[in-house]
């Protein structure tokens, strides 16, 4: 199946941390990431299932990649673990780099604004996507 033909999946919002996780995807770094259930919900839309295959978008809203999910968790904040955040290819070396570096994320200023929430915060009990891919093959040209 051509890359256009696939649902587009963006990681980030455009601009430099989508280019270094696409990067970290496209070297095979990055073969887990992290989403909350509540942007799902929000925006009407179902969890990834294993088995689904989505084309990466970078920041220019290129297709350049094509992943294959293979497994979705939905697990408590405080429930992620090593594996997972390691796998994020982010560098993180300990659940409580990946967590402060997501909070950051998730309490940013594009996150609150996305979400109509300028105080919004997570917490230990906020459910957490962690999901699980592979990268099937990059764009060529």
């Amino acid at each position: 199946m051509a890359l256009d033909d696939l649902p587009r999946v963006e990681f980030a919002f455009p601009g430099p941390l989508r280019d270094q996780l696409v990067a970290a995807i496209l070297s095979g770094a990055k073969t887990s990431t992290s989403g909350l259930v509540m942007d799902y919900e929000r925006e009407n839309e179902p969890l990834p299932v294993a088995g689904q295959r989505l084309a990466i978008v970078d920041s220019a809203d290129r297709r350049v990649a094509e992943i294959e999910v293979t497994e979705v968790r939905v697990v408590r904040l405080a429930d992620v673990d090593l594996r997972h955040a390691v796998d994020e290819g982010e560098g993180y070396e300990s659940v409580a780099q990946w967590r402060a570096g997501h909070e950051r994320f998730w309490h940013g200023p594009e996150v609150r604004a996305e979400l109509g929430d300028s105080g919004f915060t997570v917490h230990d009990d906020t459910l957490v996507v962690a999901e699980r891919f592979r990268l099937v093959r990059a764009a060529t040209g």
